[in-house]
């Protein structure tokens, strides 16, 4: 039985550029850091990085929660991020957005009202 999601990971080729990047995106320190994967906790999941792996926007399609899609869209952007999906709301008070990394993945953000942390196992 599959419990749910706990690690979305990004390949990428500039692991040291990356691990920078992707602090700034989270905003706390990798609490694990190796020259063969870099793990960063966000909010209960972990946001992986592979080096010397190939970068791209197909694939799975991880979706990181947000409180305010517009503002984090901008923000993403603001940090070198480039805009691939648009901010679209999709009913229901969802929306959501993506962006391509400075090292060519898709990252997938969600703003959705009626997630509940408390149903997360």
């Amino acid at each position: 039985m599959i419990l749910g999601l706990r690690t979305a990971i990004y390949p990428v080729t500039d692991l040291p550029r990356a691990k920078e990047w992707y602090e700034r995106v989270a905003g706390v320190k990798p609490y694990f850091d190796e020259p063969y994967y870099v793990g960063f906790n966000v909010g209960g999941f972990e946001l992986g990085l592979l080096p010397d792996a190939t970068p791209g926007t197909t694939g799975p399609q991880p979706l990181w929660g947000v409180t305010d899609a517009k503002a984090e869209l901008e923000r993403l952007i603001g940090l070198g991020a480039t805009e691939l999906e648009p901010l679209t709301e999709v009913g229901g008070g969802i929306k959501v957005a993506a962006v391509k990394d400075p090292f060519g993945n898709r990252f997938g953000i969600i703003e959705n009202p009626h997630f509940s942390a408390a149903d997360v196992r």
